[in-house]
């Protein structure tokens, strides 16, 4: 049994990198240096590129997918090689076998520590939907923002909501986050003012990656989803929450949320989460017919941790521990209603799950829940209060699965705000303060 696998790999008992996970990644020795495809092992990284050009792993004889600056054609190539390559590194790193083991020389090529390289965007994103599926996380915006006898509109408890977000600024974790500018409408004004965003936030998220695409025109059932689903990332949609309490009616989040989403470097396959499955909350009223599936096995036992660091703290203070079992609308389910309409989607697309808030205030995933909108501000451990992002602060995420001895992780995301550009408009040199910022 896998559980029972050990690697001749030394691996911390805590470590979220056991055999059993080998998540998918991309790294280079530099960051100037050539992108390959490597797996997480304890502290390591194994470059996959290495061993595939030793003829340790083959998919396609005279085919390279592994020497390859992004995922995409390795998960192109289908369900059946994801898991035999699985299988195949799992049995090349284990204890037992010699091939690797004993072969210095072969090491010395495919193993570099993870501190030691430059992590990469692991796919590419032909695109990006956002959905919002956390039913405490919506209840308590509603809440927030409308009458909470009606917190929920009535199409939350029917669909999967969610919005297409923007690709391009999806970004690998460690990546700065330059505080966006926009409009914002003051309560005491009759027109909106340029400033910079004054409620910056996270948004704790996990998200899927599409490992095989559909037709346009034809939608995934919700008996196939799973299949088009290569694996998870952890996942920090930024959020500018006064720039979007302006801009988002009647069409929903725009420049509010189009600056930067973070996701973790490493890919968590379904495979290595298929211990953790779990039950999803009951869902009242009944969904219709193309959105049911069996719900005591399509959610997942996730732990998910938020913890932030002002500029010069000594440490890190732990702000939110949430789960991802409470989601409401499955990964399934989102998908599937993603392409109900005849949606094509595409390998390396990225589904985010929407902000994950449990059912306690320190499991809410987001700063405006948790200081409710700056009423309830937060205390730092240096003495700090917090209601939304300063300056200098970094923002880290984490999550794992752990059950009978087995830990799976995903590692973390993590980003810092940078200030804002100083936009000079009576000079036009906007865009030269941009440039010097980037």
């Amino acid at each position: 049994m896998t559980g029972q696998l050990k690697s001749f790999i030394e691996v911390a008992p805590n470590s979220d990198f056991p055999i059993q996970n080998l998540p998918f990644g991309v790294f280079s020795e530099s960051a100037e240096d050539e992108r390959r495809v490597g797996v997480a092992l304890g502290e390591w990284v194994v470059d996959l590129a290495a061993l595939e050009a030793h003829g340790l792993l083959k998919i396609n004889p005279g085919e390279t997918y592994f020497n390859q600056p992004t995922l995409n054609k390795f998960i192109e190539s289908g369900k059946a090689n994801w898991s035999k390559v699985r299988a195949e590194l799992q049995d090349l790193l284990s204890a037992d076998n010699a091939t690797l083991r004993d072969n210095q020389a072969l090491r010395q090529q495919a193993f570099f520590k993870q501190a030691d390289v430059t992590l990469h965007l692991p796919v590419h994103i032909p695109g990006y939907t956002d959905f919002y599926s956390s039913k405490e996380h919506a209840t308590n915006v509603g809440c927030m923002f409308r009458d909470p006898k009606n917190a929920l509109l009535p199409n939350w408890s029917e669909l999967p909501v969610g919005y297409n977000g923007r690709a391009s600024s999806v970004i690998v974790s460690g990546t700065n986050v330059v505080r966006p500018s926009g409009q914002i409408k003051l309560p005491d004004s009759d027109r909106p003012v340029f400033s910079a965003c004054r409620k910056l936030d996270f948004e704790l998220e996990t998200g899927f990656i599409v490992g095989k695409p559909n037709k346009l025109g034809e939608p995934i059932s919700i008996e196939n989803a799973w299949d088009h689903i290569f694996g998870m990332v952890l996942f920090n949609d930024w959020s500018a929450r006064d720039l979007q309490q302006w801009e988002y009616v009647p069409l929903g989040p725009f420049n509010a949320k189009t600056f930067a989403s973070s996701i973790s470097p490493w890919i968590v396959t379904m495979e290595a989460l298929e211990p953790f499955k779990t039950s999803s909350p009951v869902q009242e009223p009944k969904p219709l017919a193309y959105l049911r599936e069996d719900q005591s096995n399509n959610s997942y036992d996730i732990n998910l941790s938020v913890e932030i660091q002002a500029e010069g703290a000594e440490q890190a203070d732990v702000i939110s521990q949430t789960n991802f079992k409470y989601m409401y609308w499955s990964m399934s389910q989102q998908l599937t209603h993603h392409t109900i309409a005849g949606c094509n989607v595409q390998v390396g697309d990225l589904m985010g799950s929407g902000t994950i808030s449990g059912p306690t205030p320190d499991s809410y995933g987001s700063l405006l829940e948790i200081t409710w909108n700056t009423t309830k501000p937060l205390t730092l451990s240096n003495g700090e209060q917090r209601s939304f992002m300063q300056d200098g602060d970094t923002l880290t995420m984490k999550g794992y699965c752990e059950k009978d001895g087995l830990r799976i992780g995903f590692g973390e995301v993590s980003g810092t705000v940078l200030p804002a550009v100083e936009f000079d408009f009576t000079k036009d040199a906007a865009e030269e303060k941009l440039s010097e910022t980037v």
